[in-house]
C-alpha cells in the first residue's frame, strides 16, 4: 500500500482477507465527544476502534508514554490485528491521532500500515456509508519487535542540546511554542532550546488531507535535508504528524514520546521562549 490512501481506494478494498481499518481516534474528554461512543455511532465498515488512550504505558506518570511489546501484542491482537496484515487507520480527532497509532505501529514493525487521507471526513465526503454494528474481531497472533531507533527518551533529548546531532522539530502552535500561551497541563512556557516549530495543522490542505508535493516541501523548508530529526510535541500525539509528514518525503523522524509535558515540569530541564533558535 502507498502509506496514504484515498476514501475511494479503501472503499474498493473492503473485505479484502488480509486488510482490517482501525478507528485511531483519539479525543480529549474536555472537548465534551468520547471517541469510543463516537465509533459506536457511525463507523468504516468492518473497522475496529484502536483505544490509543489505553494504549500506553499506563505506570508511567507521563499521558501518552509508548507501552510495551506484551501490551501492544494483546490489545492489538484482540482487535483481529496480526502478523502480515495490511492496516488502514483513519481518525475523527482534531489532534489526527492516526498519525500517532501509525508511529506505535510501525514502532513495533506492525504490518503494511497506510493512514486515510482526509480521516473519516473524507469518507463522509466521498458518499460512502457508515455503519453502527458491533464489530466482533477474530483474535489474531501479533509479535511486536521494538525499533528504538524510531523513540527518544530525556537522557537523549538532553544529550542532544550539546551535540546538535539531530534537529529537534516541535509540532505544537506558536503561541504555546513560544511561551505566549501557557501549557494546559501545567508545564513551564516554552520550548527545547534549539527546537524548530512546525505547527502540526500546517501538514494538511483547507479540506483535511495531508500535503504533498510542493506543498509538503514548503512546509518542511528550512529543515536540514540531510541531519535525523526528532519530532516533539505537548505529550507526543501531534509529534507523530511532523514524523509521518517526513515519511511521506522519504524520510524518517524519531519521537521524543515525553515530549513536552515531560520536559516542561522537569526543574533541571533548560527552557526557551521567543520564536525560533535554531
Amino acid at each position: 500500500m502507498d502509506p496514504l490512501v484515498s476514501a475511494d481506494w479503501l472503499a474498493d478494498a473492503l473485505g479484502g482477507p488480509d486488510l482490517i481499518v482501525v478507528d485511531a481516534t483519539l479525543l480529549d474528554p474536555a472537548l465534551g465527544r468520547d471517541a469510543r461512543d463516537e465509533h459506536r455511532a457511525g463507523h468504516i465498515p468492518g473497522a475496529v476502534f484502536l483505544d490509543l488512550a489505553a494504549l500506553r504505558d499506563t505506570a508511567s506518570p507521563l499521558p501518552n508514554m509508548l507501552p510495551d511489546a506484551a501490551q501492544v501484542a494483546a490489545h492489538c491482537g484482540a482487535l483481529g490485528i496480526g502478523d502480515g496484515m495490511r492496516i488502514v487507520l483513519y481518525d475523527d480527532s482534531p489532534w489526527r491521532s492516526a498519525a500517532r497509532a501509525w508511529w506505535l505501529l510501525r514502532s513495533y514493525g506492525i504490518g503494511d500500515v497506510a493512514i486515510l487521507d482526509g480521516g473519516l471526513a473524507a469518507w463522509r465526503a466521498a458518499g460512502h456509508p457508515l455503519e453502527t454494528d458491533t464489530v466482533i474481531p477474530v483474535a489474531r497472533t501479533l509479535t511486536p519487535r521494538l525499533d528504538t531507533a524510531r523513540w527518544r527518551d530525556l537522557a537523549q533529548v538532553r544529550a542532544n542540546l550539546a551535540s546538535g546531532a539531530e534537529q529537534l522539530v516541535d509540532a505544537r502552535s506558536a503561541a504555546r511554542f513560544t511561551g505566549a500561551e501557557g501549557d494546559p497541563h501545567g508545564a513551564a512556557p516554552g520550548h527545547i532550546p534549539g527546537s524548530r516549530n512546525i505547527p502540526y495543522a500546517r501538514f494538511f490542505d483547507a479540506d483535511g488531507r495531508w500535503k504533498r508535493g510542493d506543498d509538503l516541501a514548503a512546509t518542511l523548508a528550512g529543515l536540514d535535508p540531510d541531519a535525523p530529526v526528532i519530532a516533539t510535541c505537548g505529550s507526543g500525539i501531534t509529534a507523530a504528524v511532523i514524523a509521518f509528514g517526513l515519511h511521506l518525503t522519504g524520510r524518517e523522524a524519531a519521537i521524543y514520546d515525553g515530549s513536552w509535558s515531560e520536559w516542561g515540569r522537569d526543574p533541571s530541564t533548560p527552557k526557551a521562549t521567543g520564536s525560533d533558535e535554531a
